[in-house]
């Protein structure tokens, strides 16, 4: 895979927002309790193959089991039609880890639509619901109340993926450059999810 040049953005906030989580008609969301390997792949590769996202495409079944075991961890699930359109996963911060800075912090790990869904409205919609979630974890699982909630994004994301974050309430606090590995071209929702070239 060739170099690209990426920049990464870490966004935090460390006050809940007041945030209005109104659907749209015809729009419900979901916590996918128990969420399987299988169905956490495809949100991923279905929503993340336009933006570039690999990283997990080569996991193992052990890998995702793993990750979506972490105590804590949510995902919440968009649907238009009775088809997802949109996905936002929360997993707590180990306290120890340098993000956490020592507070009890909620990350939000992935967030994103399918392409069909981009442009409604949406977006904004569901991340303020994985928002609000990530400040009432502690109301769902054995974890300390929340202090911060946080997220990464880049370059490869979505063109409104920055200015949505920060609508929100979330704060750049770090920014930085550099070569990456990642394919020159985004694989798509298509071949990400495992489909034939």
């Amino acid at each position: 895979m060739p170099a690209r040049t990426v920049t990464t953005w870490t966004l935090e906030m460390t006050t809940r927002p007041e945030l209005a989580v109104t659907l749209p008609e015809g729009v419900r969301i979901d916590l996918a309790e128990n969420i399987t390997p299988e169905f956490a792949r495809y949100l991923y590769a279905v929503v993340g193959g336009p933006w570039t996202w690999t990283d997990r495409l080569g996991w193992t079944r052990e890998q995702w089991l793993a990750d979506l075991g972490v105590t804590g961890t949510e995902t919440y699930v968009a649907y238009v039609g009775g088809e997802p359109a949109g996905y936002v996963q929360i997993q707590p911060t180990p306290v120890g880890a340098a993000e956490a800075r020592g507070r009890a912090s909620v990350e939000i790990r992935y967030f994103g639509l399918v392409e069909t869904a981009i442009g409604r409205g949406l977006g904004r919609t569901l991340l303020a619901h994985g928002i609000d979630a990530a400040w009432t974890l502690a109301e769902r699982h054995e974890a300390p109340a929340t202090q911060r909630v946080w997220v990464h994004t880049c370059s490869l994301d979505g063109p409104a993926a920055l200015r949505n974050y920060e609508r929100r309430g979330f704060v750049v606090i770090d920014e930085t450059t550099e070569l990456m590995d990642y394919p020159a071209q985004p694989l798509g929702a298509w071949r990400s999810a495992g489909g034939p070239a």
